[in-house]
């Protein structure tokens, strides 16, 4: 007798299995009695296990076939679609490379001459052939892309800071602040992103493209503290503005060809050195600015004592210093900021002011001035960009002097001009901030 998980299996017992010819055959003759041995029933019950056990066998192979076909699919999908990412990043990076390059070239070079008017004509051509220089040299696929006219916009941005506002193509170049720049890689231009696994099934690359978008401002309402130190503050956030005011005549003036041109910056060695340079100077040391026991100077802050005088001279504002006016120097809607005089310069800023010798700062201009001395208040109305030549406030009045000229400066923590119901008029002379992406 055969047993089945311990029970015994007669010519009587059905026997659930998988169909077998020569196994059904073999039972339905031990059924009848024609075989004589148990053992020859197990031996045939063996052999057709096996059997079955070869035919799954074969079948989990014929699955497996499919499942790779799959599964290389979509190995070669994933390193198409990783491709195409990477080629989305070097595509974005170009564009903001490119952007960032072009933009530099709208503001002021150090070739051209401050005080002079001001023709970005040259600096809006020089702007589209830097921008292609760069998108060539930032490679998207191994390749160098080409930028269409159409790729490259230059134009004016009022506000970089709007996501929404568009940059404008239309007025005056002069104003222009904004490149927008757009890289591409499609069937007529650069070429598709090429597939490598995607040609199989009859792709044979994709589209794409990248913009970005730079700025800078040239027009301030005024300056609120950098998050970053400008000049010699050591980084800790200061504002390199002088507390230093010149009268409005004297800068109109200046900039209409009225001045002395004995002085000059030597940008090579990085010092001032005697000689003329088509940049005319004046003395923002007045001999008399209508306030008597006043010589030009502002007082910024709680204290106007000296040695806080030689600091603002030498670092530049601090947050302290701007606290009395709400953390900023900003005109207001009808273009004015109003700041106290102070009763004038001593002797002691002198060494201050040599230790400046060479370096650019910005000072507010004023257009009129009220009261006597420490009760003097400025009507300031502009801001300007200076650098500091000659000083010497030893001496008769009419010897005393501090020579500057106008000169480019460079500057963090600008107000746009119009923000915060501020002054939209030209309220700056000289003075950008630095280039950044804006979207």
């Amino acid at each position: 007798m055969l047993e089945r998980r311990g029970q015994q299996i007669g010519p009587e017992t059905p026997i659930a299995v998988e169909f077998d010819p020569v196994l059904s055959v073999a039972l339905r003759r031990w059924g009848n009695g024609k075989h004589s041995s148990n053992a020859h029933l197990k031996v045939l019950i063996m052999t057709s296990r096996h059997k079955n056990k070869n035919r799954r066998k074969g079948n989990i192979a014929i699955l497996a076939c499919f499942m790779m076909i799959g599964m290389l699919g979509m190995v070669a999908f994933a390193v198409d679609l990783g491709f195409l990412a990477n080629s989305q990043t070097e595509l974005q990076r170009t564009a903001d490379a490119t952007a960032l390059a072009a933009c530099e070239q709208l503001r002021f070079s150090s070739s051209a001459t401050p005080g002079t008017t001001v023709n970005l004509t040259n600096n809006v051509t020089a702007a589209s052939t830097v921008a292609s220089q760069y998108a060539a040299a930032n490679k998207v696929c191994s390749q160098a892309p080409g930028l269409a006219a159409t790729d490259v916009v230059i134009g004016y941005l009022a506000n970089p800071d709007d996501k929404t506002s568009t940059i404008q193509t239309s007025g005056s170049v002069n104003n222009f602040n904004a490149v927008q720049i757009t890289v591409r890689r499609s069937a007529s231009q650069n070429g598709l992103i090429p597939s490598f696994f995607g040609k199989i099934f009859g792709q044979n690359g994709e589209a794409a493209s990248a913009s970005a978008s730079a700025a800078f401002l040239g027009n301030f309402n005024g300056f609120g503290i950098p998050s970053a130190g400008t000049g010699p503050g050591g980084g800790t956030g200061t504002l390199m503005i002088m507390p230093f005011a010149l009268d409005q005549q004297t800068w109109n003036s200046l900039l209409g060809g009225t001045g002395t041109d004995v002085w000059k910056w030597d940008a090579v060695n990085q010092q001032v050195v005697s000689g003329a340079d088509g940049i005319l100077e004046c003395n923002l040391f007045p001999q008399g600015t209508g306030s008597p026991g006043n010589r030009g100077t502002v007082s910024i802050g709680t204290s106007n004592g000296t040695s806080n005088l030689v600091r603002q001279i030498q670092y530049g504002l601090s947050a302290s210093d701007l606290a009395p006016f709400g953390g900023t120097l900003q005109l207001d809607s009808t273009g004015n900021l109003y700041l106290p005089g102070n009763p004038g310069i001593s002797a002691g800023t002198k060494s201050a002011l040599a230790a400046i010798i060479g370096q650019t700062r910005i000072i507010p201009i004023f257009s009129s001035l009220s009261g006597n001395g420490a009760n003097a208040t400025y009507d300031i109305v502009q801001f300007v960009g200076i650098r500091v030549l000659d000083v010497d406030l030893t001496g008769s009045m009419s010897s005393k002097h501090l020579t500057v000229q106008p000169a480019w400066v460079y500057s963090r923590g600008a107000i746009a001009a119009g923000s915060n119901n501020g002054s939209q008029t030209q309220n700056t002379y000289g003075i950008f901030s630095p280039v950044w992406l804006v979207r």
